[in-house]
């Protein structure tokens, strides 16, 4: 069996850097440190880091005063925020700095006066961070139909935002269809969504084109992870979404001598290897990289963490105002 693993897969530098806040908190603070929601939408990621003292809460009302708070990945609405302070929570925001961005975009267009159009899923953490942090009028959608529902009071005074784990092909119909109702209507420029779903997106798009059935490594409750899934059987192949190895159906690779292996943007690279192991298990196996883009970002962690005599508390530098500065190194081919 050949095996063909995607390039890029796995991690994104938010990802990284939100664990890496996580850790850097348990060293300078020790246990326990409490995280609001899963710091990333995998459950191997939580495990590991429960077991070294963090402590998963879904509202920061189950944080004891005073405590060492982090916010997810994902982003919380203004509302959260202020209830940790209203507290006295030590809040440190692990906050992807290209979900902040949106979040800054969209309180720019709304302090224009426009409405915002929000295009993404219902219910997803990132969602309900982003509808918590604009203010004004803001109208979420997912799909074409959903355009012609839209009821605005100003069809030239209106904006549009995108849920940063959606890429430009999951988006392209629906803004298209956006544009064409509402010619005037403004948002963020191509270069602005996250590059690493469109990376992972555009691998798996490749792959499935040289493979028989893809295997896609993340969570269920993982929105790119899902997305990935759904690009390779765009290539008209079986794909799966599995958590781990033990999830493998020996029956989906039984026959096939070139398996896909991809990896969604929360999945540590480690399950990826134990996959690679399972499906050793099955026969001989030959494991190839193909060829993709190089990334090379990475996100600065908050002053809280890393400033000289900083007592974790949330400082200016933090804050949604400082996200550009907090790209190093952007490669985007």
């Amino acid at each position: 069996m050949k095996v063909v693993l995607a390039q890029p897969r796995g991690f994104c530098a938010g990802v990284e850097r939100a664990i890496e806040i996580v850790e850097q908190a348990l060293e300078r603070f020790g246990p326990p440190i409490y995280v609001r929601h899963e710091i990333v939408h995998n459950p191997h990621v939580v495990q590991r880091l429960a077991a070294k003292g963090v402590q998963f809460v879904e509202e920061t009302d189950e944080v004891p005063e005073g405590a060492v708070t982090i916010f997810s990945a994902h982003g919380v609405a203004e509302t959260v925020e202020n209830h940790a302070n209203e507290r006295g929570l030590r809040v440190i925001d692990a906050t992807c700095p290209l979900v902040s961005k949106v979040h800054t975009e969209g309180q720019r267009y709304a302090h224009q006066g426009r409405e915002i159009i929000l295009i993404g899923h219902e219910g997803h953490p990132e969602i309900e961070g982003t509808l918590g942090r604009i203010p004004g009028v803001v109208h979420l959608i997912s799909t074409v139909e959903d355009v012609a529902k839209l009821q605005v009071k100003n069809p030239d005074m209106l904006a549009y935002i995108t849920q940063t784990t959606l890429s430009v092909d999951d988006t392209k119909g629906v803004i298209d269809a956006v544009k064409a109702r509402f010619p005037t209507i403004i948002g963020p420029a191509t270069k602005d969504i996250c590059y690493a779903t469109q990376n992972r997106q555009a691998a798996v798009r490749e792959l499935a084109k040289r493979v028989e059935v893809v295997l896609v490594i993340g969570a269920h409750n993982s929105s790119n992870s899902n997305r990935l899934r759904e690009r390779a059987q765009e290539g008209g192949i079986p794909a799966y979404l599995i958590e781990d190895a033990s999830h493998l159906d020996p029956a989906w690779v039984a026959g096939k001598e070139t398996v896909g292996i991809t990896a969604g943007a929360s999945a540590p690279e480690d399950l990826v290897q134990e996959l690679i192991a399972r499906l050793r298990d099955l026969g001989p196996v030959e494991v190839s990289v193909l060829p993709g883009v190089e990334e090379n970002v990475h996100f600065r962690l908050p002053l809280s963490l890393t400033k000289a005599g900083a007592d974790g508390d949330r400082e200016e530098g933090d804050l949604p105002s400082e996200v550009p500065e907090e790209i190093e190194t952007d490669d985007r081919a």
